[in-house]
Parts: structure tokens; C-alpha cells; sequence
């Protein structure tokens, strides 16, 4: 605790703040981290909640079931009171979404090696050949010829 500038209070007054100040030092922390406990478990069924709404489509049932059912054990931990079931239940809630965004994760890796494996491999093989990297660097040049004419106009 500070106190600065001109104060009107008696040098008593403010030794014994000081002293109250210090000594609930502790309570102050522990509902700081209360508070941003159920802050961030708030923020959580909102951000989980819109994850659902945005691809409940691409989320297996049975998942979805249990995410929803943690869901409902996050809101009604918030509307109490105890700070370790909010705590519990964040984590939960936590945990299954993210393995379910990491199965949607993978989901899409999958789908995208399949479609473009034949892809990725014919240029890869095209990258591979001499003749097309020289290519590749003799447009880089031909660009070059051409952004000097402007150049030269501009010195001239």
C-alpha cells in the first residue's frame, strides 16, 4: 500500500492501515484468484460453447454428449459458490474439448494427405528437377530486367 502527496490524516490513521492492509493480505489474494478462477472458467463455456454451435457438425455424438454434459456441470459450478468444483469442472470441460479439437485436428490432416498426397508428390518431384529451379530463378531475374527500366527512368 502507498499513500503519497499531502495527506490530511492523522500519522496514526495511517500506521493502522498500513497494518490492515498487511494483514489481510492474504484474504485480498485468495479473492483475486477466486475471481479470476471463475473469470476464466466464464470465458471458457463461452469459447466452448461457440466451438460446439460453429462445428457441431464435424464433432462425433457421443463426444459432443459428454462435452454438453460438462457444459452443464461448468454452469452450475459457477452459479455456486466453491471455488474447487469450478475448478474441477473447468478443467474437465478443458480436457475434452481439447481432444476433441485435436481429433477434428487430425481429422483434417487425413483428409488433406489423402486428396493431396498425389499432389504434395508431383511437386515435390517437380522441385526436385534441375531444369525447373533454374526456371523458377530465371523468372526471379526476368522481374528484376524489368523493375530496372523504371529505375532508370527515375535516375534520369
Amino acid at each position: 500500500m502507498t499513500i503519497t502527496g499531502g495527506s490530511a490524516l492523522p500519522k496514526d490513521d495511517i500506521e493502522r492501515m498500513m497494518r490492515d492492509a498487511e494483514a489481510h493480505a492474504d484474504e485480498d489474494r485468495k479473492r483475486r484468484e477466486d475471481a479470476e478462477t471463475r473469470n476464466n472458467a466464464e470465458s471458457l463455456q463461452y469459447q466452448t460453447e461457440k466451438f460446439i454451435a460453429e462445428n457441431g457438425d464435424k464433432i462425433p455424438e457421443e463426444s459432443k454428449t459428454k462435452l454438453n454434459e460438462a457444459l452443464v456441470e461448468l454452469r452450475s459450478s459457477l452459479g455456486g459458490s466453491d471455488v474447487a468444483a469450478i475448478k474441477t469442472s473447468y478443467d474437465n470441460v478443458a480436457r475434452l474439448s481439447q481432444e476433441i479439437g485435436a481429433a477434428m485436428y487430425a481429422g483434417q490432416q487425413d483428409a488433406g494427405e489423402g486428396a493431396g498426397g498425389p499432389q504434395a508428390g508431383a511437386g515435390s518431384a517437380g522441385g526436385s528437377a534441375g531444369g525447373s529451379a533454374s526456371g523458377a530463378d530465371q523468372d526471379v531475374i526476368d522481374a528484376e530486367i524489368v523493375d530496372d527500366e523504371p529505375q532508370e527512368g527515375r535516375s534520369a
